[in-house]
Formats: structure tokens, sequence, C-alpha cells
């Protein structure tokens, strides 16, 4: 497993914290390394999190990463 998998598994896990501010934190991670594999967490956070700031966080770093997605498949 590659550092940056690592990295992602990592604040895959940490969407479940119990603080908010964690849970923010690493959907932003998420977005800056690009894991577009965890698009499916960040919908399942954006649709049931009990926090707005982290349901906003998750729609846009979702929406970033579709986006990064799509522009990878056209290549």
């Amino acid at each position: 497993m590659s550092v940056t998998e690592r990295m992602i598994a990592y604040h895959l896990a940490r969407l479940s914290d119990k603080n908010s501010q964690v849970r923010i934190e690493s959907i932003q991670e998420l977005a800056l390394l690009e894991a577009t594999g965890a698009i499916d967490a960040l919908e399942a956070i954006y649709r049931g999190d009990p926090d707005p700031a982290v349901r906003k966080a998750a729609q846009e770093a979702g929406r970033a990463l579709f986006l990064k997605r799509h522009q990878q498949s056209e290549r």
C-alpha cells in the first residue's frame, strides 16, 4: 500500500469521528489528495451527517472529486 493510499484510508476512517471539525478536515484532505474513490463515502456523509457544515464540505469535495474523475475518464 502506497503512502497516498494509507493517507486516504486514514482520512476515510476519520469521517466517522464524533468531532465535526475532524470530519471536515478529513473531507478537505480527501479532496486535496484527489481521492476519487471516496466519492461514495462523501455522498453518504452529505446525505446523513447531522452537522450542516460537514454536509456542505462533503458536497463541495464530492463535486470536485466527481469532476476530477470525469476529467480523468476523458483522457
